[in-house]
């Protein structure tokens, strides 16, 4: 495939055109200068006449192609002006023309470039070949014969050819897809995107989707949809430019009439092309799309790029945008006399050669902890009931519970995690060991950790209310809504009362509505500014939104709002200020104030600086996104890699307590539970308290740190408390004092899940 299909080519030649015109009209002009310095008035006239000229020629081609598709052009004001300073005899104030002319086209098909060429660099470095694993080894293939269930080999530096699921760990730069500047580590088990590049060792994987349809392939759609479109603002600006040829006219038709001099007339002309309101607008609103596009943030056009900036109420889908859109491991009930952590590495050695996304969760969090994964065999997949294989010589089933549990009569820890799956709405997968049902693995979608601070940041950009449409469970869904702060939550609605909605919320006011899946596709296109998430690969919703976030991070919409938003505010800005100084030398020029020349050098120096002013969309400029030090990064992983490690005993305080009794069992338990607590947990607590509360100062204020600060405190004071509860009980503990260590656990059970959720919405979903 060629590397520039035939629009960037026509814009390409476009841009050399432009810049031989320029060049050619400024060294006529100079070369003009030199001669009417050295007394070659004559000489210097003729130049000036030929770059007259010159601007003359591109002005009529223009307004005649302008013509001929029937629109509108302003071109004739610069076509009058030109034309009148060569009756009038100042040639030089023609020469400025053509070069004012000429600067502006450049600089307009140089920001037009620019944001091609942004969109355009995903579609250069698209995968065409993959290496594929078989009994006879590794085979190069094209990356349009992968089919799911292979197993690929990605070096280091290749481009990851399919969606797939790592089955070794490595690092990848996913910069060209999420904007991501920093390698991605990315374990064993979880999922990897196509489309980004292997920087770390050489990984193999399992492919989950055909290059069809992958990430990568529905980017590359997308890019194809977002060339710079004509924003609502550049097309309001066409409209009054236009309005203000007749005013241009009887303007200079005035001062001749008045004064007698045609000299005002085209002095007038000459300061009247509307090329701040022509050139800054487009501009800035292309500048956007490529500042966006940076961002990870795929905008499809300048129409697009308003109506996101226009939005005030935020309609979200739940699955998959406020939550992460695939099950994770929340908890893991055993048997008595079952370790959780054997059970979830027996249960992950089974599933790592499954392709089921239940299976991807469970190696995960096996992964996480650190568990050893075994090899497995005899695997045997039970349709209709679940998978059963041999794992160090032991038979592992997992499954359904009429599988697992057969003819065993339902024991207490059955009853209790079926109890906490339905408060939960939560997954369950159960666990059998040589024909004995050993445990449950509970999974739930997780709330994504920067969902709450991405809310925050879009209510001060000016979202003035949030919607929540799902069509999961009323009181999940209002758990949901009431975490990260939702207006309102409408809950058990199929497609078409998600569209009605959203018809209803537009009716009011401007709307953005984000969403990942098919069935939001008929929402995304109604609303007045569709979001989707392409990460998420449902192809439908992607291409009836108006923007897609290219990552796999829900934040990027707080970035996409804040760019569309200062891009117009500086779109209007430039062109109100060029057009206001452009308004004030035509009344200059009338009153014989301005010379055609003089106004032929001021008019160009306004159009440079309205043309300055809307490339300043380029710089910097505020931004949800944080990104963090190579130092900061580093520490802040190395905390997370603890804090995931500890993830089990925290489970586990929750697990003692209900499981707390008179017995010697029972407080022996607990005693084994606060060693590890005081041996593992509280030291982490104060590391993060000594390294990672600076890292978050640093890198969002103060504001989160104080809260943070309290919990660690909180937890160590709980542990020392149970501690001393424990201490006080003698041999035959008095129901109060079990009544008070079960209720100790409980709270501290409640208080840590707080304070992760607090670690993980204020630090690590930084990383």
């Amino acid at each position: 495939m060629d590397s520039a299909g035939p629009r960037q080519l026509l814009d390409r030649s476009r841009t050399h055109r432009d810049a031989l015109l320029l060049l050619t009209a400024t060294a006529l002009l100079l070369a003009g200068v030199a001669f009417a310095i050295a007394g070659a008035e004559a000489t210097a006239a003729g130049l000036w006449v030929a770059a007259t000229g010159l601007g003359l020629i591109h002005s009529t081609f223009t307004i005649a192609v302008a013509l001929r598709h029937r629109q509108p052009s302003v071109d004739i004001v610069a076509w009058l002006a030109l034309v009148g300073a060569l009756l009038v005899r100042e040639p030089l104030a023609g020469a400025i023309i053509a070069v004012m002319l000429f600067t502006g086209g450049v600089l307009e098909a140089r920001a037009s470039a620019r944001a091609e060429r942004e969109l355009s660099a995903l579609a250069t470095r698209a995968p065409r070949i993959a290496r594929r694993e078989d009994h006879d080894g590794v085979h190069e293939i094209p990356v349009a014969e992968v089919a799911v269930g292979d197993h690929l080999l990605v070096g280091t530096g290749e481009i990851v050819p399919v969606d797939g699921r790592l089955l070794e760990p490595t690092s990848f730069d996913e910069s060209a897809l999420s904007g991501e500047p920093m390698p991605v580590e990315r374990h064993a088990g979880g999922d990897v995107r196509s489309g980004v590049v292997n920087a770390g060792r050489p990984a193999r994987m399992i492919a989950t989707e055909t290059a069809s349809r992958s990430a990568y392939t529905g980017v590359l759609r997308l890019v194809e949809q977002a060339q710079a479109s004509t924003a609502p603002f550049v097309r309001l600006a066409d409209r009054f430019a236009v309005a203000f040829v007749p005013l241009t006219l009887a303007v200079a038709g005035l001062a001749w009439f008045f004064s007698g001099d045609p000299v005002r007339a085209v002095a007038v002309l000459v300061v009247a092309t509307p090329c701040p309101l022509l050139l800054a607008a487009p501009i800035a609103i292309m500048s956007g799309l490529s500042r966006a596009s940076r961002h990870g943030v795929i905008v499809k056009g300048g129409a697009a790029l308003e109506q996101l900036a226009d939005g005030r109420v935020l309609l979200f889908d739940k699955t998959g945008t406020l939550t992460r859109g695939h099950p994770a491991i929340s908890e893991v009930i055993t048997a008595e006399n079952t370790d959780g952590d054997d059970l979830l590495r027996l249960a992950a050695s089974l599933d790592q050669s499954s392709a089921h996304v239940l299976a991807a969760a469970i190696v995960t969090a096996a992964r996480d902890r650190g568990l050893a994964l075994t090899p497995v065999s005899g695997v045997e997949e039970v349709p209709g009931y679940g998978l059963r294989g041999n794992v160090d010589g032991r038979d592992i089933r997992l499954g359904k519970a009429t599988w697992i549990i057969g003819d065993h009569p339902i024991p207490a820890w059955l009853r209790r995690a079926r109890r906490r799956a339905a408060a939960d709405g939560s997954l369950t997968v159960f666990v059998a060991v040589d024909g004995r049902p050993a445990g449950v693995l509970l999974l739930t979608d997780p709330l994504r950790a920067e969902a709450p601070r991405m809310m925050r940041a879009l209510r001060q950009a000016g979202i003035q209310r949030t919607v929540l449409i799902s069509g999961d469970r009323a009181d999940i869904a209002e758990s949901v809504g009431r975490i990260v702060g939702i207006d309102a939550v409408y809950a058990d609605r199929d497609p078409a009362e998600k569209l009605a909605i959203v018809q209803d919320e537009q009716s009011r006011a401007p709307t953005i509505m984000i969403g990942d899946g098919i069935n939001d596709a008929p929402a995304l296109a109604a609303a007045g500014a569709g979001v989707a998430l392409a990460a998420r690969g449902a192809t439908a919703s992607a291409e009836a939104a108006d923007v897609v976030l290219t990552s796999d991070r829900v934040d990027g919409l707080a970035d996409a709002i804040l760019i569309a938003r200062r891009s117009r505010r500086i779109a209007r800005r430039a062109a109100g200020t060029g057009m206001g100084l452009s308004a004030a030398a035509m009344a200059l020029a009338a009153a014989g104030l301005l010379t055609p020349t003089v106004g032929a050098v001021l008019q160009e120096v306004i159009d440079v600086a309205a043309i300055m002013m809307a490339l300043a969309v380029l710089l910097p400029g505020r931004t949800h996104t944080v990104v963090l030090s190579e130092a900061d990064r580093t520490a802040a992983r190395r905390l997370f890699e603890q804090h995931n490690a500890l993830i089990p005993q925290i489970e586990q305080i929750r697990a003692v307590a209900d499981d707390l009794s008179a017995t010697d069992t029972g407080l022996n338990r607990a005693r084994e539970l606060l060693d590890r607590l005081e041996r593992d947990l509280l030291p982490h607590e104060r590391a993060e308290e000594e390294q990672l509360l600076p890292i978050i100062a640093r890198a969002l204020g103060p504001d989160p740190v104080g809260a943070l600060s309290r919990t660690h405190a909180e937890i160590e004071h709980q542990v020392r408390r149970l501690r001393r509860l424990l201490d006080d009980i003698r041999d035959r503990p008095e129901p109060e004092d079990l009544t008070d260590l079960r209720a100790g656990l409980y709270g501290l059970h409640a208080i840590m899940r707080l304070h992760n959720a607090q670690e993980e919405e204020n630090a690590f979903s930084l990383l």
